[in-house]
């Protein structure tokens, strides 16, 4: 694995985990774009990739944490206590509880559709689409949304759903969650807030369990650490500065900026690896 790559790979991670636009199709398109410039593509099966990608999503994970610690802190402290206390009503036992129902049903539709998912990285044409329908989904979450409220267990499965077809690349983790909890009534910064939480459990699951079944530990002394490094960097810095922006983003505009971002790269990128073919 080169630098540059790593650095590229790095910052696609961090940009686009966080923000509404598909973390999986920009690795995509970043993969075709780089081979029809280079002639070349991306490594990304071998177990310095696999040990590679593991560590750019924990610097991404890293960088949810640091920003959102209070808020972590507090709901950690306070699911405990509820439990000590047998005190199940506080917000932060059932927000918890939420994120745990999310999860488990994330992790149950992941597990059927991943083998499928996986298949569609290699075809960017179909991951365009995707990214257009989660245009579509930003563009309308607004529109469509119900009255405000709450956010309850009825909210915390539809987003656990949504969170598990965000395994099919093109489909945006953080667009399809947060568009759910805006349309079934929660605002903005409330359903971004949890969308940011939700991610610190299945980036867990998704970024190290399972990879780690494939990663071959006797090849980790062969990688090149510096190039991990400057991924690992990457992803850290862009992933913290994405998710500041993106919360000042939602305090004064709605999704619809990022639909039409979705739109446009996905109508670029699906022209291209039409042509590429």
């Amino acid at each position: 694995m080169h630098t540059i790559q790593a650095a590229i790979m790095g910052a696609a991670q961090g940009i686009s985990e966080f923000l509404p636009i598909s973390s999986s199709a920009h690795i995509v398109f970043t993969s075709t774009i780089y081979k029809i410039l280079t002639g070349t593509s991306f490594q990304n099966v071998g177990s310095e990739e696999i040990f590679f990608d593991i560590l750019i999503h924990l610097s991404s994970l890293l960088a949810v944490i640091i920003f959102f610690f209070d808020d972590l802190k507090t709901l950690i402290t306070g699911f405990f206590c509820g439990i000590k206390n047998k005190n199940y009503t506080t917000p932060e036992f059932q927000t918890c509880i939420f994120v745990i129902i999310s999860t488990l049903i994330t992790c149950i539709i992941a597990f059927f559709i991943k083998d499928i998912a996986h298949k569609l990285t290699e075809t960017p044409a179909i991951v365009s689409i995707l990214l257009l329908f989660t245009g579509a989904i930003l563009f309308l979450s607004e529109k469509l949304k119900k009255p405000d409220k709450k956010m309850d267990y009825k909210t915390s499965i539809f987003i656990g759903i949504a969170q598990g077809l965000a395994v099919f690349p093109g489909l945006s983790r953080s667009g399809l969650t947060i568009a759910t909890g805006i349309y079934n009534g929660l605002d903005r910064i409330k359903a971004a807030r949890y969308s940011f939480i939700l991610s610190v459990p299945i980036i867990i699951l998704a970024s190290m369990i399972y990879p780690l079944l494939e990663l071959n530990i006797a090849e980790i002394q062969t990688f090149n650490f510096k190039a991990i490094a400057a991924g690992c960097i990457m992803s850290f810095v862009t992933g913290f500065l994405c998710i500041k922006f993106f919360m000042k983003f939602l305090e004064k505009f709605s999704l619809k900026g990022f639909a039409f971002y979705c739109w446009i790269i996905g109508t670029i990128m699906l022209i291209v690896s039409l042509n590429a073919a």
